[in-house]
């Protein structure tokens, strides 16, 4: 049995607006849309947007790190972004970090890095980053809920790599979680894997059931052990809200 990391969910109040900023942000295409859901299309995961009517109202836990290949790109890219409705944000980075701090257009938080090594030929997006209160047990949890090895890891971080697409990485913070988290990740179980039986072991690996309002519905809403929602889907498709 294995799971893998199959989308990043963000809630948004327009969907498809802010997949039309992410899309252009990112020069990459949206790949499916119904009143549900609107995805865009990435090495390894897919965006989806999803709507909610509950405003944001705390820095969210997890963000998008975006690559870029020089100091010229970097540049380049926050003026794209910028200019198609993004907009400076403080985190509490101060002013000497080598990254850029932005928000999306509902103010979602994101970073611009600068060129790295080992994020070069990676795609648009270097990482998937998660607040953690312990990054190397909560790398450790999510290195069984999506397959992926522990690569590295150090003093307050510790990241995931994958064969394709962005890494999987924990930040340690010192913030709470007060609210449902408005970005989420969601796992999926191979095509010949049982759902039931992978939530058993994520269950049993540390995670818990959680109740985020989803009635009836074809996927599992869990929680990781320092709290944060995820969805066990469907083993097969590509739809989030079908699971078919």
């Amino acid at each position: 049995m294995a799971t893998r990391l199959d989308n990043v969910v963000v809630d948004a109040a327009d969907p498809l607006a802010l997949a039309g900023f992410w899309s252009a942000a990112l020069g990459v295409p949206i790949t499916y849309q119904d009143e549900n859901e609107v995805d865009v299309g990435l090495p390894g995961f897919d965006l989806c947007f999803v709507p909610v009517s509950d405003p944001k109202v705390e820095q969210n836990r997890v963000h998008l790190d975006l690559a870029s290949q020089s100091a010229e790109d970097q540049v380049a890219i926050v003026d794209r972004v910028l200019g198609l409705g993004a907009r400076h944000a403080d985190v509490g980075q101060g002013p000497d970090v080598p990254w850029v701090v932005l928000a999306d257009p509902e103010g979602n938080e994101f970073c611009v890095l600068e060129a790295r090594d080992e994020y070069r030929g990676i795609g648009p997006v270097a990482a998937v980053v998660v607040a953690a209160h312990d990054s190397l047990a909560m790398a450790r949890f999510w290195s069984e809920a999506t397959g992926r090895p522990l690569s590295r890891s150090g003093s307050n971080w510790a990241s995931l790599a994958a064969d394709a697409g962005a890494w999987l990485e924990f930040i340690d913070s010192p913030a709470t979680k007060s609210a449902k988290n408005r970005v989420h990740l969601d796992v999926r179980p191979r095509p010949d894997d049982d759902q039931a039986a992978d939530v058993a072991r994520l269950l049993s690996a540390g995670a818990s059931p959680a109740d985020v309002g989803q009635g009836d519905t074809p996927w599992t809403v869990l929680a990781d052990p320092e709290g944060n929602e995820f969805c066990v889907l469907r083993p097969a498709g590509s739809s989030i809200r079908t699971g078919d």
